[in-house]
């Protein structure tokens, strides 16, 4: 992802020079730094073990020698090749660039053993591998932004500063198309020089593994070949004929991963289950497909040879008519007429926003965080921390992501029951992210980013203005007036978003993170798209679905997201010092304590291990989470704290042996609680495409029972919405809110907001004036009562 400072004009309404990007080069070390032979050794040799698929390989790893041949010993020349720069003028956790994506490619391809390996060879995920925190703490420390050593501990002798950061690297994830296998690779990403078969690369392979029994995410790439497939099988074409549709080009083939319901979904063979649609022939630009399913075909494709392995046309369903409220662009073009009545609303920033930005580093308000992104989890914020006067700057959070969701759907029938996308590991929210427009998406002055990638066959990809941050006001942040003097004291409320937005086949999902001057983080997923429809037959009417037009109807379904949060509140690096406490509301008994019978009081418990943490909301207790550090306190004695307040939320409305449960346990449970390993990364496990394997990922984790009681702390947030279809989310479905909030709790000695200023109000005369024109009289408070 690449930061795109270029890219971030103001508005014509703003100045040029409204915010600065600082420049990107690495700062050299201190002076006076005291350089330590036993830090500042070559890291180069140290690896960083990745031990996500440990469970499913051998302790002997897998050999690779079909895979992996020896690069020659001599130098190579650069001569066309990018030239990677110096291990420490890229942060740590910076997303790769185009040139170290394409490194890594180069440099995995290279060692293949064979032509006919080389060229089998997928690129499903090049990402970056995020290191040590150790590492993190001393590049924030000595070589980038906040440059602040404080965050080391303190040692015996002064500081030990080392001399460079070790170099980058980046893990990827390969199909081998030819042999149906998936590895994984770990790729230095020095100026170490090899030759290999006359190619010039500059990588070097630190690990490199097959992992058995899995099938990768699927790609763009494979649903693009898997339409062109369905379209020229021939027994398809004539069942569409039954159906009166002869032009192929009007059918919509979204080819949907198998999920896993029995063995035949075993990840020997990669598998896919299309959805058909079929558009009406218009004039209208955007046509919507999804407005006619075309039910009773059943095709199961092969999408590693690209065959079709099973088709039957088992029930002849007609289709749907040609709903005349289908279509959702604007005007003339869908059929309608627009509004006249909505005036211009505008933005403006005269001397700019309050945020700066040097590369991926952010400071705003008080705040300041790095900004990530993957092709799985898209947006990631890293290292937030807060600024708090002469407490300097105090951690409350390493990592902030959303690692999966998951879509089941509630109508028996077929293909519905079969609908329960992973959209994040079966598809990858990072890669189905969009292109970013002012004025439409993002509002008001902007700072873009762009986001790069491998595409299928290694080639890197663009994805120009994906991750949109600015300033949004948000109404009242505080008040108070004293009606005796009738003096008010009112503070407007900012905050800071950081957001993108992805689209998965029919749906669209917008991801939010929201830092507010009171200290608040709030979570948001907004989600808006078209409904996944199903077709009925002439006077049928199904239970499990609402209907929105003739012969269409929309089966009811639920959208669960999970939320990873790497906490560290109060925490340097290399601090394990929080844990996470329960708290209920509970009534008083009515009795001596309680005459009146109306006293309640908060109870804590304190959540010991993982099995105990496994918890769920309940909103008659107002249950929240706090995870406090055991060892830092406020002025009263108090442990400081964030606690996790929930929004909204759902458990899944099936039952206990309900197939996608097999692979979604974690969804069973609102909250889960770790402590923190670097190769617990999805909740899922890292391929739940096919997953034969029951309860993998976080619901085997916690079977550890590890200790929390004082710990690095990952939360698990599991957070979901019931959609019962409206007609009114037809032809396009207005956005739903869900999400949650992180506030402070205890963190801070008082309000936190006390300080922001008074804003520069416009006239009253102005704001207040009757109809006729003339101005209301303002009284005082006191006079008025009098």
């Amino acid at each position: 992802m690449a930061s795109a400072s270029q890219k971030a004009t103001p508005s014509s309404c703003c100045g040029g020079n409204a915010f600065s990007v600082a420049p990107r080069e690495a700062a050299a070390p201190p002076s006076n730094a005291v350089v330590s032979a036993a830090v500042a050794k070559d890291w180069s040799g140290s690896v960083t073990e990745d031990r996500r698929d440990d469970q499913r390989v051998a302790p002997k790893k897998i050999a690779m020698a079909s895979l992996v041949s020896e690069p020659s010993a001599k130098n190579a020349s650069a001569a066309g090749i990018p030239i990677m720069v110096r291990p420490q003028s890229r942060h740590p956790l910076e997303p790769l660039s185009p040139a170290e994506i394409s490194v890594a490619v180069a440099t995995v391809r290279a060692a293949g053993a064979t032509p006919e390996v080389r060229d089998s060879m997928r690129f499903v995920e090049v990402v970056l591998l995020e290191p040590d925190k150790h590492v993190v703490a001393l590049a924030d420390a000595y070589f980038f932004p906040p440059f602040q050593p404080t965050l080391l501990p303190r040692t015996k002798g002064g500081p030990i500063i080392p001399s460079k950061l070790p170099p980058r690297r980046a893990r990827l994830v390969v199909y081998n198309k030819t042999s149906n296998e998936t590895s994984t690779w770990i790729v230095e990403l020095s100026e170490v020089h090899a030759a290999t078969r006359g190619g010039h690369h500059r990588g070097k392979v630190i690990l490199s593994q097959v992992i058995p029994d899995v099938q990768p995410p699927m790609d763009a790439v494979e649903y693009a070949e898997c339409e062109a497939v369905v379209k020229d099988f021939p027994p398809f074409a004539e069942a569409m004929k039954k159906r009166g549709i002869e032009d192929m080009d009007l059918v919509m083939v979204d080819a949907w991963c198998v999920g896993y319901h029995s063995e035949a979904d075993a990840p020997s063979k990669r598998l896919a289950k299309p959805l058909i649609f079929c558009r009406t022939e218009s004039d209208c630009p955007m046509e919507n497909g999804y407005a006619r399913p075309v039910e009773g075909i059943h095709i199961l494709v092969d999408m590693q040879s690209m065959v079709v392995l099973e088709f039957e046309d088992r029930k002849l369903v007609p289709l749907p008519p040609a709903d005349p409220l289908r279509n959702y662009t604007s005007g003339e073009t869908r059929g309608g007429v627009d509004r006249s009545d909505v005036k211009p609303l505008k933005i403006v920033q005269a001397e700019g926003p309050s945020f700066r930005v040097d590369g991926y580093f952010v400071e705003w308000q008080k705040w300041n965080f790095r900004i990530g992104f993957t092709p799985r989890e898209g947006l990631v914020i890293y290292s937030i921390a807060y600024d708090d006067g002469s407490r300097g700057r105090r951690p409350v959070a390493h990592r902030l992501s959303f690692v999966e969701m998951v879509v089941p759907y509630g109508d028996p029938n077929d293909p519905h029951y079969r609908k329960n996308a992973f959209d994040a590991g079966e598809d990858g929210l990072g890669k189905n992210a969009h292109s970013l427009k002012k004025g439409c998406d993002c509002l008001g002055y902007i700072k873009y980013f762009d986001a790069h990638f491998t595409n299928f066959t290694g080639g890197v990809e663009t994805i120009e203005n994906c991750v949109c941050l600015h300033e949004e006001d948000h109404g009242m942040l505080w008040k108070h007036q004293d009606w005796r003097t009738g003096l008010a004291e009112v503070r407007r409320s900012r905050r800071l978003t950081v957001s993108f937005i992805c689209t998965v086949a029919n749906y669209e999902y917008g991801f939010f993170w929201h830092f507010y001057q009171d200290g608040k983080i709030e979570a948001e997923v907004k989600l808006t798209g078209i409904l996944s429809l199903g077709a009925l037959q002439p006077g049928e009417v199904r239970k499990y679905g609402t209907v929105i037009a003739p012969g269409l109807y929309a089966p009811v379904h639920q959208h669960f997201f999970v939320a990873r949060m790497d906490m560290a509140v109060d925490c340097k690096p290399g601090e394990a010092y929080n844990q996470v406490v329960e708290l209920d509301v509970k009534v008083e008994k009515p009795g001596e304590n309680n005459v009146h019978s109306n006293a309640f009081y908060a109870e804590e418990r304190l959540l010991r291990t993982e099995l105990e943490a496994m918890r769920d909301c309940n909103p008659l207790s107002a249950r929240h989470w706090i995870v406090r550090n055991t060892r830092t306190v406020n002025r009263t004695g108090q442990l400081t704290g964030y606690k996790l307040v929930p929004g909204s939320n759902c458990l899944p409305l099936a039952g206990p042996e309900a197939k996608f449960l097999r692979r979604a346990a974690f969804l069973k449970h609102n909250l889960w609680v770790t402590p923190y390993s670097r190769d617990e990364m999805f909740p899922g496990g890292e391929f739940p495409n096919q997953n034969p394997r029951v309860g993998e990922g976080l619901a085997t984790w916690v079977k550890k029972n590890r200790s929390l009681e004082e710990t690095d702390i990952v939360l698990w947030y599991v957070f979901g919405i019931t959609h019962i279809p409206r007609l009114e989310d037809w032809p396009v479905m207005p956005v739903e809110h869900i999400g949650f909030v992180l506030m402070p709790h205890g963190f801070f000695n008082c309000c936190p907001a006390v300080d922001v200023p008074p804003s520069a109000c416009e006239s009253e005369v102005k704001d207040d004036v009757k109809d006729n024109g003339v101005a209301k009289p303002i009284q005082n408070g006191l006079m008025a009562k009098l």
